[in-house]
């Protein structure tokens, strides 16, 4: 084997170790599964399938606080707690689940208000016609920590599972 075809081995199998990510696959499957929780309560309460569920923002629980923890503990896990990569993973985390709930809550609050003024214009007035803003932004406090709590749940599993793969 030449130096390129060798190269071309050593890219082609780095390319498959990222399905061996554990804190990867964790923040993945946290992801989906927090997205698709809110799916198929929409369901089970509305009796109406709403696919933008699946990719959207807000609501119970917080996929951006299960995606975020599922990969500060996984790292964890796998790397130790005591590390600068953990502590990147946590201070990431912190910082993405006090945004959902402070700035982004507060900023769909805000749209949800301007939608009621511009609704109630008259029809000849020029903003009468925009698109209403999107409301579900953020997250309740609640919403956040039961998100995180999902999150540390899969990391858990993850680590586990890991675990007793080796």
């Amino acid at each position: 084997m030449d130096g390129a075809e060798e190269s071309a081995s050593i890219s082609n199998s780095s390319y498959w170790l990222v399905f061996t990510n554990y804190p990867l696959i964790s923040a993945f499957l946290a992801f989906v599964i927090a997205q698709g929780i809110k799916f198929f309560t929409a369901w089970y309460r509305e009796r109406r399938w709403d696919v933008k569920l699946l990719v959207g923002s807000g609501g119970m629980p917080s996929s951006h606080a299960s995606t975020v923890t599922a990969l500060a503990f996984a790292i964890g896990f796998r790397d130790g707690f005591g590390g600068s990569l953990f502590a990147i993973a946590m201070v990431l985390a912190c910082v993405v689940m006090y945004d959902a709930s402070g700035v982004r809550l507060h900023a769909g609050r805000q749209a949800e208000v301007l939608n009621q003024i511009v609704f109630e214009l008259p029809t000849e007035h020029p903003l009468s016609e925009i698109r209403p803003l999107r409301e579900l932004l953020g997250h309740t406090p609640t919403q956040v920590i039961v998100g995180a709590l999902l999150g540390l749940f899969i990391a858990i599993i993850g680590h586990l599972i890991n675990k007793a793969g080796t």
